[in-house]
């Protein structure tokens, strides 16, 4: 029988991995980094204006939600790579090469 669509076959593990490698785990890094400046700007603003205390209530509050946005993305890269270890990815190891990196079983 002659098929006229094309019939594309992956694995669960094979998509959780591309998903991972391609959308999520980019994603975390760059909301990490986000979170780190917006931690790294309060930190600077707050040490910048040592009088105004209405300043450094805010600044307090941008440090501690900063704070807040690492532990959350530091979290759901913890829970990805559970995931990953549930559907059978044995070794969850990062690779980087060439300003890529992958995430999961490595030959």
């Amino acid at each position: 029988m002659i098929q006229i669509i094309p019939v594309a076959e992956a694995s669960v593990t094979t998509l959780m991995n591309s998903i991972n490698r391609v959308i999520i785990n980019p994603l975390i890094v760059l909301l990490f980094a986000l979170a780190l400046v917006y931690f790294l700007y309060g930190l600077a603003m707050y040490l910048l204006s040592p009088d105004n205390e209405e300043i450094k209530k805010t600044n307090k509050q941008h440090m501690l939600w900063g704070i807040f946005g690492m532990f959350i993305m530091v979290a759901v890269f913890g829970i990805m790579n559970l995931l990953l270890k549930t559907l059978g990815v044995d070794d969850n190891k990062i690779k980087i090469q060439n300003g890529s990196y992958t995430v999961g079983k490595l030959n």
